[in-house]
């Protein structure tokens, strides 16, 4: 396969020429930090990935090799690291088959990371609002306040197949399940109120139970009474990230999301994006400030454009296809990179990336020693966390508990 640049790859920017264009146009400087995330599922986002020399790919599985990624990832104070999930596997023939359980694997970082935030994918299709609102309040509890839940749904047939749920379900279902699972989960953090805890051992009072609320949802899918088993989580409510690509998806965004995940190949698309993401919102009753919008980025890296195309094309070759990502892709230097991310965002593009390295073991050490500094040089990214919880790196208020603030 000879050498070429993928469909969607950035234009060559000077870091400096990008900030001073942005601020020329009225976008906001120095001071308000890009928001980045990282994608740390399987080998990186290439299929390809767990071939290739230095992958690690015998040591997929392994909870040190997780350790050691997301110890990187929180080296450049990213904002969040996300595990994918699903019910079956892979569809990628050459590629990595099979998964730990995100949510457990976030379980397990949670103690050994601070700071970062530990985004676990959920599945609502098969998977009750109970056990889901149980699980991510845990982790958020173990993690002092860094957890975030990224939903899913399934129309997968195989996935269907494995829990008995004959057929699959059609992707507006899937979506109209996922909204009303949300919104249980939500009620039963707040179920809890913060200070429901009373722990008198003078009297046995553990807990105030006038303090302690039932759902009672009836909905369409599900009946859910409460109260959880679990405390309200430190975060109030963790971060809700969805992946929004149609008018279905931005909706439910609109309605439930912190985070929205978009695919985007300019600025002028990304731009759109997230106005039709905000404006979901307006119309759902939210203020649209309470949410961040960002790009997915699928990014090769190399200290020069043709060592970068190069690490690419072998990727290509060792899958056999081409690598169509949907969403902007970046095969080039670090300093290119961090001039697209500061450019996108100082025009009002975007709030900021999720980035997909191409090959973790290489890209995002790359993004964390290359990208990482030239964004705080150019004043554009944090140089520490600004609070302990995830809502505090994101500028994302606690919410109000919605049973305490109706009592």
């Amino acid at each position: 396969m000879s050498p070429q640049t993928p469909p969607h790859t950035t234009a060559s920017t000077p870091l400096r020429t990008a900030t001073t264009l942005a601020r020329q146009l009225g976008a906001p400087g120095p001071g308000t930090s890009i928001h980045l995330g990282a994608d740390l599922t399987d080998a990186g986002a290439h299929p390809a990935a767990w071939r290739t020399s230095g992958s690690q790919g015998a040591q997929l599985f392994d909870p040190e090799r997780l350790d050691a990624l997301v110890a990187t990832a929180q080296r450049g104070l990213l904002d969040l690291v996300a595990f994918d999930d699903a019910f079956s596997l892979q569809p990628h023939a050459r590629g990595v088959r099979g998964r730990l359980d995100a949510a457990l694997v976030a379980a397990r970082l949670a103690p050994r990371s601070s700071g970062i935030g530990l985004v676990a994918t959920i599945d609502t299709t098969h998977t009750e609002p109970f056990h889901v609102s149980k699980a991510l309040a845990t982790i958020d509890h173990v993690s002092r306040g860094r957890a975030a839940w990224q939903v899913s749904w399934s129309t997968d047939e195989a996935a269907a197949s494995a829990f008995r749920r004959e057929p699959a379900q059609d992707r507006a279902d899937a979506i109209a399940e996922a909204d009303e699972a949300t919104d249980v989960v939500g009620r039963l953090w707040d179920s809890w109120e913060d200070d429901a805890e009373i722990r008198d051992a003078a009297t046995g009072r553990f807990v105030d139970r006038d303090k302690l609320h039932h759902v009672d949802h009836e909905g369409i899918r599900f009946a859910v009474k409460g109260p959880s088993i679990t405390p309200r989580p430190p975060q109030g409510r963790p971060p809700v990230v969805v992946r929004a690509s149609d008018d279905a998806s931005i909706d439910l965004a609109g309605r439930r999301a912190d985070v929205v995940r978009v695919h985007a190949t300019t600025p002028d698309e990304a731009r759109d994006a997230r106005a039709a993401v905000l404006d979901a919102a307006r119309r759902a009753g939210r203020d649209p400030r309470d949410v961040r919008v960002l790009v997915d980025a699928f990014v090769v890296l190399a200290d020069d454009d043709a060592a970068a195309r190069a690490r690419l094309d072998l990727l290509q070759d060792l899958q056999g296809v081409e690598w169509e990502t949907g969403s902007l892709t970046h095969v080039g230097t670090p300093a290119r990179l961090a001039a697209t991310i500061a450019g996108w965002s100082e025009v009002g593009a975007t709030d900021g990336f999720h980035l997909r390295p191409a090959s973790l073991s290489t890209d995002l050490t790359l993004v964390v020693d290359r990208v990482v500094p030239a964004l705080q040089a150019a004043g554009v990214f944090r140089t520490s966390y600004p609070g302990t919880t995830l809502r505090e790196t994101l500028g994302l208020a606690r919410p109000v508990n919605v049973y305490a603030a109706s009592a």
